[in-house]
């Protein structure tokens, strides 16, 4: 899997989404210009001590972002889209991608991408969720629908086993 940040502008919104993505062996792909450096201290914290096990790509651009991935199928998450998440049967190689914190993805890319453009479906007039927490949402439904490839789906107790009566 991967996840696309378009511009993104809240370090710690980064660095949580970088955990996520390690957690679940997605690649992270960034897109410039980004609100922060990718070396402040708020990112790492973020991302606790994952940071270093994260495969991540920075772009100069949308375009540069193309050309590396040879014009890849991406799915558009955006609170203006008609199709829920969920109507969405996802490769397991998808792009997932999401805009910046501020203004999200510009409408001009969802027109051109109109059939994958997503939305998490929500009560009322909020205006959107969280970023990280949008990002996890819509990356654990992909994963769930690809059999959640090479992640462990039973826990480990600490002091007992599962099979203690």
């Amino acid at each position: 899997m991967n996840i696309i940040l378009l511009e993104p502008e809240i370090p710690a919104n980064t660095g949580n989404i970088g955990r996520t993505c390690v957690a679940t062996g997605t690649r992270l792909h960034l897109i410039e210009p980004m609100g922060f450096r990718i070396n402040e201290k708020q990112i790492k914290r973020a991302g606790l001590d994952y940071w270093k096990d994260l495969d991540v790509t920075i772009y100069d651009s949308y375009n540069d972002f193309l050309a590396a991935n040879n014009n890849p199928k991406i799915y558009m998450a955006t609170t203006k889209a008609v199709k829920s998440y969920t109507q969405i049967r996802y490769e397991p190689d998808c792009f997932l991608m999401f805009g910046k914190e501020s203004a999200g993805i510009p409408e001009e890319l969802l027109l051109a991408n109109k059939e994958n453009c997503i939305r998490i479906p929500m009560v009322g007039d909020i205006r959107s969720l969280n970023l990280g927490n949008s990002v996890a949402i819509i990356l654990y439904e992909a994963l769930r629908q690809n059999g959640f490839p090479g992640m462990n789906t039973m826990g480990m107790l600490h002091n007992h086993s599962w099979s203690d009566t």
